[in-house]
């Protein structure tokens, strides 16, 4: 409960001196005592309240200074005490206003007859003032952040006015401080923001970069892989060359023997063949390739024969795991379909295929890995609770018998950057792809503690 210091009629004194001042004393040590736990707009409410009882006014305004539309400066109010209350935070002009020299660093004091000195403030014809103390809030680099002015119907005394500069002086100081505080964890955040969305760009851009690196290490693979089949039909076709040269040297000689055009018809048929089959080779290893380079730059969604997808997207990589000795066993029914993001599953298969091949046997080969899928239609129940609609789900296992994962690498082998191979060539970014990509398709992975081997399973949800 406060205690006036002044008549509320005549504006005299009721205490002498010492009085005035051990009151004075004790409003100061209310305010800090109520303040003291308070930061930010919870402190400059209970100031705003607490000064207008000390110096038994009608208002008080802690405001910040800001911009207007028309370039001009301007005041928002963050805490307004309004004789019986708190009043909704405005905005106001400092044209034409006691603030207007607020802002210029120097102490306002009008005692009485506010309105007629300052006639176009609005502000002050709404709250029917009648006198008026300002004070700037300066921050610790010397500029302006806002004000702390006490307004009052009635007029102001000396004695009231010295009261006022004091305890307004003390809290103006700790009010700036707390307006910069603000500004700075305001810029700080703005930092934090700016350069978090920079931090995600570049990572963005580097898994974008692995899996065009990925796809590169493919193109050297699959020429050398092309190159088997093409060269075999190549030598194929210059033999049929020598073998029909020999049969035009038969049919224009003086006899022609049906034995001999059996065996060198034979012989052209054996190398037809030959060439048919290893064009056919090469053909297979461009297509599957091609595709899996059409998928991993789509999102188109397609139904997929998962079997022969599956199949189809190990081939291309076929030379990457024949050189790691890598074999690879599907156990996927035939009829399995499946309606997926094609180029979203090759990239998930593609970067599980490669992490075993670079680190699951680091002394080499021979190993096996195994792809498992299988679709469960009940998984969605579980999942979104009794009565909600079963979603169908595509569960994958995939497995290799190679070192495994020690409980370490297994914690943290989703984040990126993370990498057994620092300075080997890891970018540490492939098993994160596959957590990005999984949870983009609202599904879920995670690595199980398996032996021997690296084992991740992977639920997607199917459309």
């Amino acid at each position: 409960m406060s205690i006036p210091l002044f008549d509320v009629n005549s504006q005299e004194p009721l205490f002498d001196p010492e009085q005035r001042r051990t009151l004075a004393e004790a409003a100061l040590r209310s305010i800090t005592t109520s303040t003291a736990r308070a930061r930010g707009d919870d402190f400059l409410r209970i100031l705003v309240k607490d000064l207008a009882i000390a110096l038994d006014v009608q208002y008080v305004i802690a405001g910040r200074l800001i911009r207007m539309d028309d370039g001009s400066e301007g005041i928002r109010t963050l805490a307004l005490w309004g004789g019986d209350g708190y009043r909704p935070n405005v905005e106001y002009s400092l044209q034409h206003t006691p603030c207007q020299n607020v802002t210029c660093q120097s102490m306002c004091f009008h005692g009485s007859d506010i309105q007629r000195r300052f006639p176009h403030d609005t502000l002050l014809v709404d709250m029917h003032a009648e006198s008026y103390v300002g004070m700037p809030l300066i921050d610790t680099d010397g500029k302006t952040l806002g004000i702390l002015s006490a307004i009052d119907t009635r007029p102001i005394d000396e004695n009231k006015r010295l009261l006022a500069l004091l305890l307004l002086s003390i809290f103006s100081a700790r009010s700036a401080a707390e307006l910069q505080h603000q500004e700075r964890t305001l810029q700080l955040e703005e930092i934090v923001r700016q350069r978090t969305e920079s931090l995600l760009m570049v990572q963005a851009n580097l898994i974008e970069q692995e899996q065009m690196a990925a796809l590169g290490s493919l193109v050297a693979g699959v020429s050398h892989e092309v190159n088997t089949p093409i060269g075999v039909a190549l030598t194929a076709a210059s033999s049929m060359g020598s073998y029909a040269d020999q049969l035009v040297q038969l049919l224009g000689g003086a006899k022609v023997s049906r034995a001999e055009l059996i065996d060198i018809a034979a012989v052209l048929k054996d190398a037809a063949a030959l060439i048919e089959r290893n064009l056919a080779r090469a053909a297979d290893l461009i297509g599957n390739f091609k595709q899996l380079a059409v998928d991993q730059v789509s999102e188109y969604v397609a139904d997929l024969a998962l079997h022969d997808y599956v199949h189809g997207l190990v081939s291309a990589h076929s030379p990457e795991l024949r050189k790691a000795a890598l074999g690879v066993e599907l156990d996927i029914a035939p009829d399995c379909h499946v309606r997926l993001a094609a180029g979203k599953l090759s990239q998930i298969l593609s970067n599980l295929l490669m992490n075993s091949a670079r680190h699951g046997y680091p002394h080499g080969g021979p190993g096996r890995i195994t792809i498992r899928a299988r679709i469960e239609a009940n998984a969605g129940a579980v999942d979104a609770g009794a009565g909600a609609a079963a979603v169908p789900w595509l569960l994958l296992e995939f497995s290799d018998d190679g070192i495994g994962l020690a409980p370490a690498v297994r914690e943290h082998m989703f984040e990126p950057f993370f990498t057994t191979k620092r300075g080997q060539g890891g970018s540490g970014l492939g098993m994160h792809i596959v957590y990005t990509i999984v949870q983009q398709l609202g599904g879920q992975v995670s690595a199980v503690d398996g032996t021997p081997g690296c084992h991740i399973h992977i639920r997607l949800p199917l459309a």
